[in-house]
C-alpha cells in the first residue's frame, strides 16, 4: 500500500487531500498543530469510510528542533501499521495565514510567518526525504498571493514565493532519485486560515468572487482535487512547476 504524509491535515485543504487520497486506497499520515480532535475525526472518516490505515500525529512547523524526533515517529508508525521502512508522498500543506501592513511589522511576526511557512516545510522534508521511496512524489502548497501584491500580506506573500521558488530547486536535486516536486499555488478559499477569516467576515466573499473568473472564492476540494492528479501517475513527467488554482483571480 501507498503512503502519504499530509500536513496540517486535520482542517481545510489538507484534510480534504487526506480523506480524498484515502478514497484512492493510499494510507495516510496527517499532522495537526492544536486540533487533536478535528484530526481524529478525519481519521476516523478515512478509516470508516475506505478501510484505509491512517493516524494523526502532532507537529509544530515552526519549531524544527522537533523534527529529528518526528521523523523517528513516522518511522515506527510504517513499520508498525504498514511494515513498511519508506513512504511514496509528501504534502506539505500546513501553514498560517494573515497579514499585517509592512509600516507595523513585528519582528516576531514576520519570522512567524516565515518560520511556518517556508523554514518548517524546508526542514521538515529534509528529515522525511531520507525516507521517501525514490520515485516519490511531493507537492508543496503556497499560494497566488506570491505572485501578487496585496497590502498588508507581504510577509505572507513573500513567504509563499520561497515556497513556489524553493519547489523547483528541490525538484533538481532529487531528480537522480525520480523523486517529482511540485507546487500550487490556490487562489482564494474557505478554509480557517487566517483565523477563519471567511466565518468571521463572510462579506469578503463576495467581493474576491467578484474578481474571480467562475465567478466564486475556491473550496478546499477544488485543491484537494489538484493535489491528488499531481502525485498520480497521470502526472509523471510533469516535475518543477507551480499551477495556479483560482478559478482565474484577478485574471
Amino acid at each position: 500500500m501507498k503512503v502519504a504524509i499530509v500536513t496540517g491535515g486535520s482542517n481545510g485543504i489538507g484534510k480534504s487531500a487526506a480523506l480524498e487520497l484515502g478514497k484512492k486506497g493510499i494510507g495516510v499520515i496527517l499532522t495537526y498543530h492544536s486540533d487533536q480532535e478535528s484530526a481524529e475525526e478525519v481519521i476516523r472518516e478515512i478509516e470508516k469510510n475506505h478501510s484505509i490505515r491512517a493516524i494523526a500525529l502532532r507537529l509544530d512547523l515552526s519549531k524544527k528542533e522537533t523534527f529529528a524526533d518526528f521523523a523517528k515517529n513516522v518511522r515506527t508508525n510504517l513499520e508498525e501499521i504498514w511494515n513498511r521502512k519508506t513512504f511514496d508522498y509528501l504534502v506539505n500543506n500546513g501553514g498560517i495565514g494573515g497579514g499585517m501592513p509592512f509600516d507595523e511589522m513585528t519582528e516576531e511576526y514576520f519570522y512567524k510567518i516565515f518560520n511556518t511557512n517556508f523554514v518548517g516545510p524546508f526542514f521538515l522534508t529534509q528529515h522525511l526525504i531520507r525516507f521517501m521511496e525514490d520515485g516519490g512524489r511531493i507537492v508543496n502548497i503556497s499560494s497566488s498571493s506570491s505572485r501578487g501584491s496585496f497590502p498588508g500580506y507581504s510577509a505572507y506573500g513573500s513567504s509563499k514565493a520561497a515556497l513556489t521558488s524553493w519547489s523547483r530547486y528541490l525538484a533538481k536535486e532529487l531528480s537522480p532519485r525520480r523523486i517529482r516536486v511540485n507546487s500550487i499555488s490556490p487562489g482564494p478559499v474557505h478554509t480557517n486560515l487566517g483565523g477563519g477569516v471567511f466565518d468571521k467576515h463572510p462579506e469578503f466573499i463576495q467581493p474576491l468572487a467578484d474578481q474571480t473568473a467562475l465567478g466564486r472564492i475556491g473550496s478546499p476540494i477544488d485543491i484537494a482535487h489538484t493535489i491528488v492528479q499531481f502525485l498520480s501517475d497521470e502526472f509523471g513527467w510533469v516535475t518543477a512547476q507551480d499551477i495556479e488554482v483560482s478559478g482565474g483571480f484577478l485574471l
